[in-house]
């Protein structure tokens, strides 16, 4: 049995419990279309329960205005091709803890897209008196409680004073990329020291942040806590660099391997081994690839892993190799 989650009145992050535990609703789910549905069914969809749910037609009925919010953040990011792309990609929980509500927002204007649909503008369309801020009407901000709180149903009331967001960095391994974790970190906010537990996705890219709601500065008596934001490091590896979804594993062989050919032996992050064959006459560094060992890519993919095959040269030689490698000299080696 799924009800609604009366402590989370706006994120769909934290939408509905089920026997007491929080779950994603889904933003296709939302709007009632499937997942692979076009541009176009994802904004009918959107304007037919936009229409049902305005809160100019359902004025002082709070879950009507509720559910607006929802299906609007959820057209916010199913109407944006990159949003989208990044919630298909990683899913509900892992999309909520890279992006807030205000990247979630950001470039989406609320009472352009209802302008679009007929009812906004500052005129009585279809029904809707919606406006950028004239009187009586409900814009984005008063809707959504932004810029000094909302205004609908005739009266204002002063929106939740929010504490502030907080940042701390995070450092990751390779590993934990590949294969995420779950970490405990020691917090230390407002003079006392507590632990939070925060899961890293698999394919975190550096610079990242990962949200943890109300889990950042408190706020004023009635007001919300703020949000803790990780910023996401990634600590070098010995073995293998990053470059993007694939890793990079620098392999040394000796001239003689370079000029006639070789096996070498090449161990994957995952601990698998592979033996590669080096062409003869290879060039320093080229880059031989083992499809599919590399760092998580989209849904269920991965990149490469590319060894790097570099020539070493020695740095002292023995009388004998002197003379070898003399004799290549003079045969125009």
């Amino acid at each position: 049995m799924l009800t609604a989650h009366k402590a989370c009145p706006f994120n769909v992050f934290c939408h509905v419990k089920h026997k007491g535990r929080v779950l994603l609703m889904e933003y296709y789910e939302l709007l009632g279309v499937a997942k692979g549905a076009s541009t176009q069914e994802i904004k009918k969809a959107y304007r037919k329960l936009a229409l049902k749910y305005h809160p100019d037609r359902n004025e002082g009925d709070k879950a009507a205005e509720e559910k607006f919010k929802e299906i609007s953040e959820a057209y916010a990011v199913l109407s944006d091709p990159q949003k989208k792309q990044q919630y298909d990609t990683y899913g509900s929980t892992d999309f909520h803890q890279k992006y807030s509500q205000e990247d979630i927002f950001k470039n989406f204007n609320m009472d352009d897209i209802l302008r679009q649909f007929g009812f906004g503008g500052g005129a009585s369309t279809g029904g809707f008196r919606t406006s950028m801020g004239g009187g009586g009407g409900n814009s984005f901000s008063s809707i959504f409680g932004q810029a000094g709180g909302g205004c609908a149903g005739g009266g204002c009331q002063q929106a939740p004073v929010k504490g502030q967001d907080m940042t701390y960095q995070i450092s990751v391994t390779l590993e934990d990329v590949l294969n995420g974790a779950e970490k405990s970190i020691a917090l230390r906010n407002n003079g006392k020291s507590h632990n939070v537990n925060v899961r890293i996705p698999k394919g975190i890219e550096a610079g990242k942040k990962l949200r943890l709601k109300g889990k950042g500065g408190q706020a004023p008596p009635g007001g919300i806590p703020g949000d803790l934001f990780l910023k996401v490091d990634i600590t070098p590896h010995k073995n293998y660099e990053r470059d993007g979804d694939n890793l990079v594993y620098e392999q040394k062989i000796p001239f003689s391997q370079a000029c006639l050919g070789a096996k070498v032996t090449v161990e994957t992050l995952d601990g698998k081994t592979f033996k590669v064959n080096v062409p003869p006459g290879i060039q320093g560094d080229s880059k031989l690839r083992i499809r599919g060992h590399g760092l998580p890519s989209g849904i269920n993919g991965r990149g490469d892993l590319l060894v790097k095959v570099g020539v070493d040269i020695p740095k002292e030689l023995n009388e004998e190799q002197q003379e070898m490698i003399e004799k290549l000299q003079e045969s125009g080696l």
